[in-house]
């Protein structure tokens, strides 16, 4: 049972572990974004986040402790430079993880990591911000377009249509009225000219 052990041995010695893990954050640094495994990316967390910390600090000790870590000039000048002044207001998680799937060959779990608001991030979201602000003012604008319209009294139209339905009906309703007093009037008619037809004739005196 490893209690109290922190950190992973990945299969490697003390001296081959810390080799591999000043390169890893010296490609972080200078790349901010690699893919490796998921073991050592969850160790190379921890390992960043410190030495970005260190340069936060801008103190001489901080930066000789950072040379332990970090080698090369370009790596250490983006430390205290740009980096320092990226994360001024964050504190700590600097990093994001992304697992990615497997590998081919042997199967190893692999992922991304990265820094947080990276440049090409904060590019991507400026276009992406800009059609929002765009969408937005559209919509106001066509809700406005309705308001006015409806202030306007264009709604009163409907209203109108509504009489007219009312009113078409009460004319249709009266039309049956008339056709059967008109056909009352033609069956009394009728009537009338059967009795006349079926009444038997006088005879003449002179006969």
């Amino acid at each position: 049972m490893r209690h109290l052990k922190a950190g992973r041995k990945l299969g490697r010695t003390s001296a081959h572990r810390k080799a591999l893990f000043r390169n890893l954050v010296t490609a972080l640094i200078v790349k901010e974004r690699i893919r490796t495994t998921l073991a050592k990316a969850k160790e190379l967390r921890s390992h960043v986040e410190k030495t970005i910390t260190l340069g936060k600090k801008g103190t001489l000790h901080a930066r000789r402790r950072a040379l332990r870590v970090v080698h090369g000039k370009e790596a250490f000048v983006k430390l205290f430079d740009t980096l320092s002044d990226r994360y001024a207001s964050r504190n700590g998680g600097y990093t994001r993880i992304l697992h990615v799937g497997n590998r081919r060959g042997d199967d190893a779990p692999m992922a991304i990591i990265e820094l947080v608001d990276r440049e090409e991030e904060q590019a991507q979201a400026a276009p992406a911000k800009e059609k929002k602000a765009k969408k937005d003012s559209g919509e106001k604008k066509e809700t406005g377009e309705k308001k006015d319209k409806k202030e306007n009294g264009e709604k009163k139209a409907p209203a109108a249509k509504k009489d007219d339905k009312d009113k078409a009906p009460a004319k249709k309703k009266a039309a049956p009225k008339a056709d059967k007093d008109k056909g009352k009037g033609d069956e009394k008619k009728t009537k009338a000219a059967t009795k006349k037809s079926t009444a038997p004739k006088k005879k003449s005196d002179d006969k």
